[in-house]
């Protein structure tokens, strides 16, 4: 037989047992790297580029509608308003009541595939120009820059000793923060209470305990966030940073670093031709590390901490016309296109696959259906309750009564009067009052309801005993905004033995 393919015997040895704290242990001298890495405070640069203008765009026009939104008015009342107490959502003409809470999921269902679309389309762009943390976060680095100077000047003064001037600048930079955070706390208050009024009752400390409460929370909430956590809660507490990565595949718009045309990367006069020298593009000037707030290195390749500012493209695109290199060694492009050298117009053809017409499609529907219902939707609604107590008696004229409680919700902008009345098997003859007035009207204020006794009756000559019927109760107004507006809800008449 051949013994080729016989292994060896193995020598009877002693196999050490796995101890964990010997595979796994972290030196102390690599711990406290990591922690210093982690907890270091990052003076990210100042830049200028088109993406540097689109944030700064974006900056202003998210905050006025922030700062803005609540001090419109639309025919005397304020335009948008979530008035929780009175259970209405205010939406300029447009108003929402708790029977609606399907049109608020339907919203903020359109708002999430929106941003599923968005990301499969260009990673976190959102994070980068509209997310508060981002945007907040720019608006204090601004004051920062203010009061402190640029990068080096900042780093300048935290590492100067106390004296004057460094408390001066630091006291001025905390009261411009605060009242940054104040104003953006009683402005969260305004969207739930009329803001004219909390102005007031802010100045004559008016306000009530939860007003208070959220006016203190929502400015401190983002003083810590903005000034003093910042970058971290991109790095570590954001959930949207880890579940991107499910989203985000190689034919994605994302910031990118090209390895092939910057490798390897070295510094060089700018009168040295890097070919001859053996080099890439890149000079190593990490410039793209100072400007980024993040404080990533995007040469190392896509990091989940990256926001997708495009301040690392400002800046690299400034350091190539300096050294009179093509532009686009940082740049937005996909992981696919990079590799394969693909233009722009390629990898916009790309970003197109199945999943995105799958978003695209859904998204349509959502809307469309919103859209259509909210179009259709009736400014007048009518609930109906029987009146437990009694289910039905025979009353004096040979009559059968049944008494009920009716919510009719007048939803235009004036006040309008109803007309209540009833349909249905042996109703032709039913006369319906209405307890408040004694007849089949009410009058109803704008954008409110009434909660009324019903009392339906109708001749015992069209019924017949034991019975109970199904009628439907309706009311209906003719407006001159809306035209005739009518609603109805299905009930029961029941008839004594």
């Amino acid at each position: 037989m051949s013994t080729e393919n016989q292994k060896p015997e193995m020598e009877d040895e002693e196999i050490p047992a796995w101890q964990p704290e010997q595979t796994l242990r972290i030196s102390d001298e690599e711990s406290d790297r990591l922690v210093s890495e982690a907890t270091a405070k990052i003076y990210s640069r100042s830049v200028k580029g088109r993406f540097a203008n689109w944030r700064i765009f974006m900056v202003l026009f998210t905050q006025l509608i922030y700062y803005g939104l609540p001090w419109l008015q639309w025919n005397g009342r304020q335009a948008f308003l979530l008035d929780l107490s009175a259970r209405k959502f205010y939406f300029f003409g447009l108003v929402l009541w708790p029977q609606d809470i399907f049109y608020l999921a339907i919203i903020l269902i359109v708002s999430a595939y929106a941003l599923f679309l968005f990301t499969a389309l260009a990673g976190r762009l959102f994070c980068g120009y509209a997310c508060p943390q981002t945007v907040y976060t720019e608006i204090f680095m601004w004051v920062e820059r203010f009061t402190e100077g640029d990068r080096v000047q900042r780093m300048r003064l935290d590492s100067a000793p106390w004296d004057f001037r460094k408390i001066r600048i630091k006291t001025t930079k905390q009261l411009l923060w605060i009242l940054i955070a104040i104003w953006t706390g009683f402005t969260f208050i305004g969207y739930f209470s009329p803001i004219r009024q909390v102005f007031f009752d802010t100045l004559n400390g008016d306000l009530t305990t939860a007003q208070w409460f959220w006016f203190i929370f929502y400015g401190f909430m983002t003083y810590l966030m903005a000034g003093v956590l910042r970058e971290s809660v991109c790095k570590f507490m954001c959930p949207y940073a880890r579940f991107q990565s499910v989203m985000v595949d190689k034919d994605t718009y994302v910031v990118t670093y090209d390895k092939t045309r910057g490798e390897p990367r070295g510094k060089r006069s700018k009168k040295v031709d890097p070919k001859a020298e053996g080099l890439g593009d890149c000079i190593d000037c990490t410039i793209c590390v100072q400007v980024c707030p993040t404080g990533i290195d995007i040469r190392n390749g896509l990091q989940y901490m990256c926001i997708g500012c495009g301040a690392c493209v400002d800046a690299c695109d400034d350091v190539m016309d300096k050294m009179n290199y093509p532009r686009g060694l940082i740049r937005y492009t996909s992981e696919y296109g990079m590799l394969n050298g693909l233009d722009n117009k390629q990898v916009r053809k790309r970003l197109f696959r199945p999943r995105i017409y799958v978003y695209l499609t859904l998204l349509a529907i959502l809307v469309l259906g919103l859209v259509t219902s909210l179009s259709l939707r009736t400014p007048l609604k009518l609930d109906v309750v029987r009146d437990r107590g009694a289910l039905g008696r025979e009353i004096p004229g040979d009559l059968i009564e049944n008494v009920y409680q009716i919510q009719v919700i007048n939803m235009t902008e004036k006040a309008e009067k109803f007309t209540v009345g009833v349909n249905g098997d042996g109703m032709k003859n039913a006369r319906v009052i209405l307890e408040s007035s004694q007849s089949n009207t009410i009058d109803i204020a704008p954008f409110s309801n009434k909660w009324i006794p019903l009392v339906v009756q109708a001749p015992l000559s069209d019924l017949k005993r034991g019975e109970i019927y199904k009628i439907d109760i309706w009311a209906k107004a003719d407006t001159q905004e809306h035209g005739e507006i009518d609603a109805d809800e299905e009930s029961s008449f029941y008839v004594p033995n």
